[in-house]
């Protein structure tokens, strides 16, 4: 073996490295038995604490109310909006889906500027682009049916919920109490 032509060179490097790995047998990375409880003093790629979660499940408009950010501040704010159907209606059947909106607080919190949507079924104030309160149906009657709503608020009720599908996380369904 010559060192003077520059492949030699250039395999010796990888040569020895195999040698190496070859006659040093080298240790586990990770330890075989885990700790079974949290160290701050040990790395540990789990949360002290998970976050917070809402499930997935039907809520009645009372079970919405307590989610609008005023009556339990941990507990998340959610709002409801109606889906609208493929044909480009609205008929009582059609759920309305519950987000999550606690991501935008500043906006749906007690404060924020649409925080009366907060724990309620928001879909008549967004289909009329109001924020007035007369859009809201009491927590204790049925569900607004929004059969008087035009053919243009539908489809506004069909953005903001097209919207908030994109922007924050399904968390339920709003149904009647009566269907539960």
């Amino acid at each position: 073996m010559s060192l003077s032509n520059p492949l030699n060179l250039i395999l010796i490097p990888p040569i020895l490295y195999l040698l190496y790995r070859r006659l040093v047998p080298s240790l586990p990375s990770t330890p075989s038995v885990l700790p079974n409880k949290y160290d701050e003093n040990v790395y540990n790629w789990m949360p002290a604490r998970h976050p917070d979660v809402l499930c997935h499940k039907s809520y009645t408009p009372v079970e919405l109310a307590e989610l609008d950010g005023r009556k339990n501040p941990n507990c998340g704010i959610c709002l409801a909006i109606m889906r609208v159907g493929g044909d480009g209606k609205v008929s009582p059947e059609l759920e309305r889906t519950v987000f999550d909106v606690s991501a935008g607080a500043s906006f749906y919190g007690p404060d924020g500027v649409y925080g009366n949507f907060a724990g309620r079924d928001a879909s008549r104030g967004m289909a009329k682009q109001s924020f007035d309160d007369d859009m809201l149906t009491p927590i204790e009657q049925p569900l607004d049916a929004l059969a008087d709503l035009t053919p243009s608020e539908i489809d506004n009720m069909r953005g903001w919920h097209d919207h908030f599908s994109r922007k924050y996380i399904i968390c339920g369904d709003l149904v009647n109490a009566s269907s539960m």
